[in-house]
């Protein structure tokens, strides 16, 4: 692949032939994710030495996502998108072996490892979104996101159906699940090998590089796109990642929460095939704010008791909103920086949305495990925490959307 600069005239049928590509990797690539969110919690049960650190292996991968979206996002500018993938796809194999390691010696500490190394990968897919918008024309941006994001539908199948029929195939449970995920690693090679997105030339001396980041950050549409982003991204990870130990702990099986789960990533990604045309007609601001009030629904839904149909109806709530908030985020932030600052910016919004979902994530299993008697009581707690970063993020767009526009 030649060089060429990033900011060349955006090429329609290039951007297709892309968005292709990266749909594929979002369905066959992302199904790991799916996978060891279905099946990190309760692996984490099993090694964990303290109830409240159950979900920690899930934190550790978020962990890994946030620490590695600012790197990874300076090396796709300096080296390419073709091969920061292909870096991240290495880091997923990695981790996938070094967590079937701790699984068949017993060992948290190497679980937790393994888990981190898998965020370098959930970092780099989270750039998959981007990547579409690369070569696009502006008023194909919208749907080239979507598309892409769409291709997790396929993920949604996929990662659960691995789960169910590799959870139980050798007397260490899960370890053949992450075998699994190694041989999906394995196919990044071959899907990126037909990347047609070129790589940044060297600096030329004396061009501009945009705005300081600070500058950037008072640009008040790029600081609500990250905090619309970064609460529609950490609520759906707050909730989801303590899906699977309420349903288990419920008296629900493990292809129950499976199946919870499955519903849940198809919801988040269903309707991925017109947000694209939605945010077009009617802007991204209302199409998060959409979004956040389907967030809310979602949370009330769970308080409202735990049989088995009520799980089904939060979760497809939750990945509804997240949806909505999300891919709507992602179109407000694309609109509002110059190319030249694609890379720090997007960098830092990774940055800040993986922190929050960090956060969340750690605060996930001391919320399901810690938190009241029982395990309806600690479902409680873990959908109302939604409520003040709903009203956070709310808040932001309501006044973006009302604040008088500059001359």
């Amino acid at each position: 692949m030649t060089d060429a600069t990033l900011e060349a005239p955006a090429d329609l049928g290039r951007a297709r032939r892309n968005v292709v590509i990266l749909v594929l990797a979002q369905a066959i690539l992302g199904a790991q994710m799916s996978v060891i969110f279905i099946i990190g919690g309760l692996a984490g049960r099993i090694l964990s030495p303290h109830p409240c650190l159950v979900t920690l292996p899930l934190s550790m991968i978020i962990l890994g996502s946030t620490l590695s979206a600012r790197p990874l996002a300076r090396f796709m500018q300096h080296r390419g998108r073709q091969a920061g993938f292909l870096l991240a796809v290495a880091a997923g194999a990695t981790g996938a072996a070094v967590a079937a390691g701790g699984l068949w010696l017993g060992s948290f500490a190497l679980y937790m490892a393994g888990s981190a190394l898998t965020g370098i990968y959930m970092s780099a897919q989270g750039f998959y979104r981007f990547a579409a918008t690369d070569m696009a024309p502006e008023d194909y941006a919208p749907r080239a996101i979507s598309w892409v994001m769409a291709g997790g539908l396929a993920a949604a199948i996929i990662g659960p159906a691995i789960v169910r029929l590799t959870s139980d195939l050798t007397a260490v449970p899960f370890l053949a699940t992450y075998l699994a995920v190694i041989a999906l690693n394995v196919c990044g090679p071959f899907l990126f090998a037909f990347l047609d997105i070129p790589r940044p030339p060297a600096p030329v001396p004396g061009a501009s590089a945009g705005r300081p980041m600070g500058q950037i950050l008072r640009q008040p549409a790029i600081v609500v796109a990250m905090i619309c982003g970064m609460v529609s991204y950490a609520l759906m990870n707050l909730v989801m990642t303590s899906t699977p130990l309420a349903v288990v702990g419920c008296g629900y099986a493990t292809s129950d929460a499976a199946n919870v789960v499955s519903a849940h990533v198809l919801a988040m990604f269903a309707p991925s095939f017109f947000t694209g045309h939605l945010i077009a007609r009617f802007g991204a601001p209302l199409i998060v704010g959409l979004g956040l009030t389907i967030l809310a629904a979602a949370g009330a839904v769970g308080l409202s008791g735990i049989e088995l149909e009520q799980f089904f109806l939060a979760l497809v709530l939750l990945g509804l909103g997240w949806n909505f908030g999300f891919i709507g985020a992602t179109a407000m932030l694309a609109r509002a920086h110059s190319p030249e600052e694609r890379g720090r910016v997007q960098g830092m919004n990774d940055f800040v949305v993986f922190g929050g979902v960090f956060l969340a994530s750690l605060s996930s299993g001391g919320l399901m495990n810690c938190s009241g008697g029982s395990v309806q009581a600690g479902w409680s707690a873990v959908n109302l925490a939604m409520l003040p970063f709903l009203v956070l993020a709310g808040g932001s767009l309501i006044w973006l959307v009302m604040r008088p526009k500059p001359a």
